[in-house]
């Protein structure tokens, strides 16, 4: 079996998977996801389901002949001028009203998750014209955010209604447990737990359907900073004999460890969000060596991401993976297991070809400066001065060092009921519990908070048999 699932190709269907037989759960994809927060497609947390994100072929089999090539080449470059001059704020903004109107027309009350963001924001503007009736919702996830304000105040000025929610990791993670037998596939996305606090209070005020702001960033194109440049140089793929991130002095830091973390991932692996655990640790968590198994399925990507003609090409291409997979699949999931429609406006087919083909280079990246989605900022400049968002927008982010607070023991409960597939998982948990004031760790236990009692609620299909421990 395999799905479609990519909100660039329209709404995935998870019918036949729901409704079919009980299928068994894949290793090495668990492997993924402690690695790197997703399962690279195209496979699935099931050995007999695959899935065609985008960048693959509905029309190929993603069991024998599965072919990956990124769609938006040269994001962000091309065209270099106007083969058609118009009023591209206009045009934009007609074609983002058209895309709302027709991603959202089964909801009768849309909820936008407006991060306060610039996608966000340049959503809310089209809403007002598109969708009057929908409502803005903002969660402040850290300390380090401070959006909600600014969200609330775009949201008053446009006449939309507004609300919030403030993370509390012990009700979201009661959450997402009340969800994750319901949710057809698995992620470990950092903000999947976010999108379960969210969607369930969406729902439990009346609406019918998020809309969610993912999806420019593949063909507006993402120029690489220099922090990202650097951290890429130092991925150096070195594989530790020992957890260095546990010496004394070394576990308080989150710099340190994470700087430690990089060292021990391959560049592609490091452009994926988060800290996540090393290839050591993944062995050392199933009993067996495995990791190697969930790195060779990278080699899929490397071709085309290879022909990058630039460094933010490359950039594109490797982030591409952890969208398709991650990103866009915690909404995905979320909402399918709370019965809401799922709206990605980004993804509508005109607006994205308009864009990738038709708007000009300065429109998108300002090659001066490599400020990207210009047209973005000057759409929300006819409506809005310079706000903060535009600075230091939040990304849904979850205080991670409180679930694992607030957690420990109910976490290390499911990591006892699976020790038959991860036998590691408990004594990590045990030696690792003081650390877990330290993002770093914290992202780990995070990790293991998503993954165990999503297996432990399947039982005996995810229950090794012999050839797994062997392989």
């Amino acid at each position: 079996m395999q799905i479609t699932m990519s909100p660039y190709y329209g709404k995935p269907d998870f019918s036949p998977l729901v409704a079919g037989p009980a299928q068994r759960i894949d290793p090495v994809s668990v492997a993924d996801l402690l690695r790197n927060a997703f399962v690279y497609p195209p496979h699935s947390i099931y050995e007999g389901i695959k899935l065609v994100t985008f960048g693959f072929s509905p029309e190929h089999d993603m069991h024998t002949a599965p072919r990956f090539r990124f769609k938006f080449r040269n994001a962000g470059e091309v065209p270099e001028v106007a083969r058609h001059p118009q009023d591209w704020i206009a045009v934009y903004h007609r074609k983002l009203c058209e895309a709302i109107a027709q991603s959202c027309a089964t909801m009768a009350s849309p909820w936008l998750l407006q991060s306060g963001g610039k996608d966000s924001t340049t959503l809310a503007i089209a809403l007002a014209d598109a969708r009057p009736d929908a409502t803005c919702i903002t969660y402040l996830g850290g300390r380090e955010e401070n959006e909600v304000e600014s969200a609330r105040q775009v949201a008053r000025r446009l006449g939309l209604r507004h609300e919030s929610l403030i993370c509390d990791p012990g009700r979201a993670y009661d959450r997402y447990l009340a969800l994750a037998g319901r949710m057809p596939l698995l992620t470990a996305d950092f903000a999947l737990l976010s999108y379960a606090d969210l969607g369930t209070e969406v729902r439990a005020r009346g609406g019918d359907g998020v809309i969610d702001g993912l999806g420019a960033d593949s063909y507006f194109g993402t120029p690489v900073d220099r922090q990202h440049q650097w951290l890429g140089r130092i991925a150096r793929d070195v594989r530790l004999p020992l957890d260095l991130t546990a010496l004394p002095g070394v576990d308080r830091s989150f710099e340190a460890c994470f700087l430690l973390g990089t060292l021990q991932m391959n560049p592609i692996e490091r452009v994926f969000p988060g800290s996540r655990f090393s290839d050591a640790e993944v062995d050392e968590l199933f009993g067996h060596p495995i990791s190697r198994r969930s790195r060779a399925r990278m080699a899929l990507f490397q071709e085309e991401i290879a022909t990058a003609t630039s460094e933010w090409e490359w950039r594109d291409m490797s982030m591409s993976i952890a969208g398709s997979a991650g990103a866009f699949a915690k909404g995905l999931y979320t909402a399918h297991a709370l019965g809401l429609d799922a709206a990605y406006p980004f993804c509508d087919h005109d607006l994205r070809e308009w864009i990738h083909r038709e708007v000009p280079r300065r429109q998108k990246v300002d090659p001066e400066t490599g400020v990207n989605k210009m047209l973005i900022r000057r759409h929300i400049a006819t409506r809005f001065a310079e706000l903060p968002y535009v600075q230091r927008k939040g990304s849904f982010r979850f205080d991670l060092c409180g679930l694992a607070a607030q957690r420990f023991d109910q976490v290390h409960g499911f990591a006892d009921a699976m020790r038959d597939l991860l036998p590691g998982a408990a004594p990590w948990l045990e030696r690792n519990r003081r650390r877990l004031d330290n993002k770093y760790h914290a992202s780990k236990f995070y990790l293991l908070a998503i993954v165990l009692p999503w297996l432990a609620a399947r039982g005996a299909a995810a229950a090794p048999v012999a050839h797994e421990a062997a392989a």
